[in-house]
């Protein structure tokens, strides 16, 4: 297994600076992931900070046994969630939305990411740290998650979607997909992947995951468990009704105090933009930051005129009244990006965070509301980064002399000085000199037929046009001829270019798992999972 070390720009500079440790976003966040120090500091936080904002851990035990018995997850992640009884027991945490047939690569390596600084950091402090993955299946964009892209055989980029089931503006969890649309997906799926030794099993797998009426949410959670449960990781979905009960008194006070709670978000969207960055998540004064569930809609709820509403007045509550539904109907309620947080700390006892980069850029905006609210920003952990590099495709590199820096910084200068270099023959230069010389020398001649009469003279000059113009036919029938020879040059290296950066994208933010694990089998992704790989920010190609 050969695994390199790549700098690739990360999308947000505050992340970027972040990873860095930029002396400009240290502020920002009250630990570094880099620091010794950090680490001590927050354990110690956790073990003496009695008095802080926590549910119930015994609570929390058995909704997490009780959810990972209905997914299917296997032994090793419940002897995880039977450390959590333990109060020294603690977490590394991280979430995802949930992406159709498990999204795109960038998922995968989120929980390798957990599972490896749970390993890590279990063998540091000599204590359970457990790996806790947090699925936002509250959120309501479908169109997000309802999707995947694969690359075909034919070099084509291909979607399969599941379409919306109901239309309704409500959580992904709360959305039951049919048999049929789920049986079209899967054949869809087994179109676009090609024929291999693993193939049955893994589309075996897929099927099994979406049984019984899943949602997206529940087959998601069910194909992380059969990926990543042996290693003992633990699944949540946040929209669980039972999780909801433990979070009413967070909500309570969310609500109770929700303009400090703008205040919080404000101060540090001001200290964010002081530092040189801009805001990664809209702040708004009157913003609730909360989400309730009604008329079969998820939605976001502001404060005006001493009430709790909607942008189309769908519902008012007083603040009494929320506050009230944050105790009694918990599950009505749902957070935002900027509470979730605040609610991942609370329910949890969080050592570090799992985070891409647009997260670590929006976790910013958060550092004065878990103060405020008697929290501490957990040590945030930069998500791992890997591109894969299949056999056939490295050789297409070495082969025409591309980097992976000319791949993804300079694909067409560098396809087109690699064309020109086969062009031995020069065809343009050579047929120009031709036809330049038949002109200088048959010119002069036609010319003098003018002294025999006009007539004479214009057929010559016809002659001589159609001269030139066989000469541009047997030029254009030269160059068609003499490109074809890299027809197959040029497929090879465009199926690099969207094997690395498919819509100009790392390919860990479009591709699904499932091409590569119907290629290769699960052998990578143990492999990533077995061998230690420091989780430090910074990019790594994997050739398999």
């Amino acid at each position: 297994m050969q695994i390199d070390s790549f700098h690739w720009k990360k999308s947000q500079p505050l992340a970027e600076d972040y990873v860095a440790g930029s002396e400009a976003v240290r502020a920002l966040y009250p630990h570094h992931f880099a620091s010794a120090a950090s680490w001590e500091t927050r354990v110690k936080w956790l073990d003496e900070a009695a008095g802080r904002p926590q549910a119930d851990r015994e609570q929390l035990v058995q909704v997490l046994r009780t959810y990972n018995e209905r997914i299917g997850n296997q032994d090793q992640a419940f002897a995880s969630i039977a450390a959590l009884h333990d109060a020294k027991t603690l977490a590394i945490v991280g979430g995802q939305q949930a992406g159709l047939f498990g999204g795109q690569l960038l998922v995968l390596y989120k929980a390798i990411t957990l599972i490896q600084a749970a390993r890590e950091w279990s063998s540091k402090l000599g204590r359970s740290v457990v790996p806790i993955f947090w699925i936002a299946g509250e959120d309501h964009d479908f169109d997000e998650v309802n999707h995947l892209f694969a690359l075909t055989q034919a070099q084509q980029i291909e979607k399969i979607k599941i379409e919306h089931p109901t239309g309704q503006r409500t959580s992904v969890s709360r959305l039951p997909v049919s048999p049929e649309a789920w049986e079209e997906a899967l054949t869809a799926l087994d179109h676009t992947l090609m024929d291999t030794e693993f193939k049955e099993s893994l589309l075996g797998k897929l099927r099994a995951s979406v049984e019984q009426g899943a949602t997206l949410s529940d087959a998601f959670a069910r194909w992380m468990a059969m990926l990543f449960g042996e290693y003992g990781l633990v699944l949540i979905d946040s929209d669980e009704p039972a999780l909801r009960k433990l979070e009413a008194g967070l909500f309570e006070q969310l609500i109770v105090r929700n303009e400090e709670l703008a205040q919080a978000l404000a101060a540090s969207k001001e200290a964010v933009v002081a530092a040189g960055y801009g805001a990664q998540a809209d702040i708004q004064e009157n913003g609730a930051n909360l989400f309730v569930f009604a008329h079969g809609q998820r939605l976001l709820l502001h404060r005006e005129d001493g009430v709790y509403t909607d942008r189309k007045g769908t519902v008012r509550f007083t603040p009494e009244e929320l506050r009230e539904k944050a105790l009694r109907e918990p599950e009505s309620l749902s957070n935002n990006v900027m509470t979730r947080p605040l609610m991942q700390d609370y329910l949890f006892p969080v050592l570090a965070t799992v985070l891409g980069p647009g997260e670590i850029a929006y976790w910013s905006l958060t550092k004065e509301a878990f103060e405020r609210f008697g929290l501490q920003m957990p040590i945030v952990l930069p998500r791992m980064e890997f591109t894969l590099i299949e056999g056939t495709i490295k050789k297409q590199m070495d082969k025409y002399d591309f980097s992976l820096n000319d791949v993804i910084e300079r694909y067409e200068q560098k396809k087109q000085a690699w064309l020109a270099e086969q062009d031995t023959l020069q065809l343009p230069e050579r047929f120009e000199q031709v036809k330049a010389i038949f002109r200088d020398s048959y010119q002069p001649l036609v010319e003098s037929l003018g002294s025999i009469n006009s007539g004479v003279k214009k057929l010559g000059d016809t002659n001589m046009a159609k001269i030139l113009e066989q000469i541009d036919y047997l030029q254009h029938k030269a160059s068609e001829a003499h490109q074809t020879q890299f027809d197959s040059a040029i497929r090879q290296l465009e199926r690099v270019r969207l094997t690395i950066i498919p819509f100009a994208k790392p390919q860990e933010r479009v591709y699904n798992g499932c091409a590569y694990l119907n290629r290769y089998g699960d052998g990578w992704l143990h492999a990533l999972l077995d061998t230690p790989i420091p989780v430090d920010g910074v990019h790594r190609v994997f050739y398999l």
